[in-house]
């Protein structure tokens, strides 16, 4: 029998399977790449979302530290720091939470981006809680307890934007009394360091350092027959007071300065004319009149008449209108310290301190 020739159809099965592949191929590609973009979105939202919970514990955390310091008034310090530390820390990454929500598409994520919008806002509220919290504490920037721990009064006046403190190195702050002064620098530059009366001209400096406003700036001198800052290399420039480390260091650095040699009050009176700006403070540490002036002097030793006439030399060379705030240490045999140094600090609308042998 002759076979029959078969008709060709354009819907034969196999042109029915090349379509519906078509077909499945384009509905797959459609689906990935839909389920990629919600997925990207989807993380993005889960890391800022992440990043929100994060700050909220932070500020959290800070509110119970608060809490302690005001019950514990003598570590008010370091607590204080910790505080401003988290502001600064909050205030970063608020600022980038901010960016990260910038990037998202606010077409798409509109709610998402107002809700946490919202939570950031109350993020900012509490680190304006907690820096207002933080100037309720005081500003010491650092703590010093005397002993016992004593709470102590005096007419020093420690304002100021640009305070300076000059320190005595000379020899005669080794003791109160020239045979121990005479003893006590033949020994080694460790007993040195470690005499009585000097020490407590470095617990003076330190108390002085903790009573500094914290928006302040800074100066410390030692001198004797030349004068050098406690850090060195920074005669030219005014420290900050809020730079704790930079301040601790510069007491680590007094605690290794030897007194030795005389006094010259007229070299680092000159020194404080030649600074910029001039300082509008400044507290000077010493024991008596100066011994030298400008030049070394041709005798070992000076009568109290000569030192007398170096000491007002010296104040001619002082800046005009700054106060002089006087911490006279005791020293046997000078007995025009008192009045002259008094009368400087008078005249300066500073003011004039004899202190106790255990102050402070």
């Amino acid at each position: 029998m002759a076979r029959k020739n078969r008709r060709f159809s354009t819907f034969s099965l196999s042109f029915l399977d090349i379509m519906s592949c078509g077909f499945g191929a384009v509905a797959l590609i459609f689906l990935i790449i839909k389920h990629g973009s919600d997925h990207d979105i989807e993380a993005k939202n889960q890391d800022l979302v992440a990043e929100v919970e994060l700050l909220k514990e932070e500020v959290d955390y800070g509110r119970e530290h608060l809490v302690l310091a005001r019950n514990t008034l003598d570590t008010t310090s370091d607590e204080l720091a910790d505080a401003q530390g988290l502001a600064r820390r909050i205030l970063e990454q608020i600022e980038e939470v901010k960016g990260n929500i910038a990037d998202i598409d606010s077409s798409t994520e509109e709610d998402d981006i107002k809700r946490l919008q919202d939570k950031l806002r109350k993020l900012e509220q509490a680190k304006q809680q907690l820096e207002e919290e933080n100037k309720k504490l005081g500003n010491n920037v650092r703590k010093f307890v005397g002993d016992g721990d004593r709470q102590y009064l005096t007419g020093l006046r420690l304002g100021g934007n640009r305070i300076l403190i000059l320190l005595d190195a000379s020899a005669s702050m080794l003791g109160d009394e020239l045979i121990k002064v005479i003893r006590i620098r033949n020994m080694s530059s460790r007993t040195r360091r470690e005499a009585e009366k000097w020490r407590r001209a470095i617990n003076t400096v330190s108390w002085l350092t903790a009573q500094f406003p914290q928006d302040s700036q800074y100066q410390i001198y030692t001198f004797n027959t030349g004068f050098q800052a406690a850090i060195p290399g920074t005669e030219d420039r005014w420290l900050n007071v809020d730079d704790r480390d930079q301040l601790d260091d510069a007491m680590k650095a007094l605690d290794e300065v030897v007194p030795d040699n005389g006094t010259s009050l007229e070299r680092v009176f000159n020194a404080v004319s030649a600074m910029s700006p001039l300082p509008d403070n400044i507290i000077l540490i010493t024991d008596g009149l100066p011994t030298q002036g400008m030049k070394t002097p041709r005798r070992k030793v000076v009568s109290g008449k000569e030192r007398l006439k170096l000491f007002s030399s010296a104040v001619r060379a002082l800046p005009k209108g700054i106060p002089v705030n006087v911490i006279l240490a005791p020293m046997d045999g000078d007995p025009f310290a008192a009045s002259e140094f008094w009368k400087l600090a008078m005249e300066t609308d500073g003011s004039f301190l004899a202190p106790s042998r255990d102050w402070p």
